[in-house]
């Protein structure tokens, strides 16, 4: 592994470890360092969010996951960042803190078809590294996370996996940028419908603990409109109504570039207007995390 690269909030290049499946960022919103699972390094998701920063980025699924290949590669890292030098040599002074390992990287991870059995292993793996948490007070526990589009949310072994998730302290981040078919359209370029998704949301809260994940910006230079604000608020209220445990909500902006041909047409909005929405989320009945 490289010890010459030292990590920020910037990069989070898939390939800093020369690992196939595992690497690590420092996360701006878990203020510390992220072992990621990339369960597609095919490059392929279901989506095609416009803000996506997956360069070559395909339509697809996840192709077949060498588990042992993984394994080995996760315990790697672990015993690196636990019991090396990794956070001296790869991690700037402050965020120097193992927070979790977060399932996101270069596509849907729940398209995996080995997606229960992943969540299998990285519960034993944790286990095994004492951050899986048993009551020990010398035991580091940290989280499990799952970074989903959702869509999958609905197929019994993607619900499988979620409740293994569950039983490890962990918790689901669900994308859930615009609640309008025609916003969905336009920034995950997805035809899925808001209903379907709103049920899908439904389904993956009540399983395992759940976030809303939520990415806001500029396309051609104007924020999300105030009919689609207004969607957004409304499904928040719905969720309120109708006793779906979501957590909360993680609004965040543009960070890092687009990769995808729609690039040039974003643009960060200020924090004071991430801010503002976010009262507004808080408002409507919602707690909201906000990541400039």
């Amino acid at each position: 592994m490289s010890r010459t690269l030292i990590l920020t909030t910037q990069n989070h290049d898939r390939d800093s470890a020369g690992m196939a499946y595992v690497y690590p960022v420092v996360s701006r919103r878990a203020g510390g360092v992220s072992v990621g699972v990339n369960l597609n390094p095919n490059n392929a998701c279901n989506w095609a969010c416009v803000y996506c920063q997956v360069p070559d980025l395909i339509r697809g699924a996840a192709p077949p996951i060498d588990l042992a290949r993984l394994e080995t590669e996760l315990r790697a890292m672990l015993t690196d960042i636990v019991h090396g030098d990794f956070m001296r040599t790869r991690v700037p002074e402050g965020v120097r803190r193992l927070n979790d390992i977060a399932l996101s990287g270069n596509g849907e991870p729940t398209s995996a078809r080995e997606f229960p059995e992943v969540i299998e292993l990285i519960g034993q793996v944790m286990a095994d590294f004492g951050l899986a948490g048993s009551g020990d007070p010398e035991k580091q526990a940290i989280k499990l996370v799952l970074i989903t589009n959702g869509s999958l949310a609905d197929r019994p072994r993607v619900q499988a996996g979620l409740k293994k998730i569950a039983a490890l302290n962990g918790e689901v981040w669900f994308k859930f940028d615009r609640a309008t078919a025609a916003g969905m359209r336009a920034v995950n370029q997805t035809r899925i419908a808001p209903e379907k998704q709103f049920e899908r949301l439904a389904i993956a809260a009540r399983l395992c603990p759940t976030w809303l994940q939520t990415c806001v910006f500029a396309l051609d230079g104007t924020p999300p409109s105030a009919d689609e604000q207004s969607a957004y608020l409304d499904a928040v209220a719905r969720l309120r109504r109708e006793a779906v445990p979501v957590r909360g909500v993680l609004l965040y902006g543009l960070a890092r570039p687009s990769m995808q041909p729609q690039a040039p047409r974003l643009s960060a909005l200020p924090a004071a207007w991430l801010e503002d929405f976010a009262a507004s989320i808080r408002a409507a009945g919602l707690p909201a995390k906000v990541s400039p």
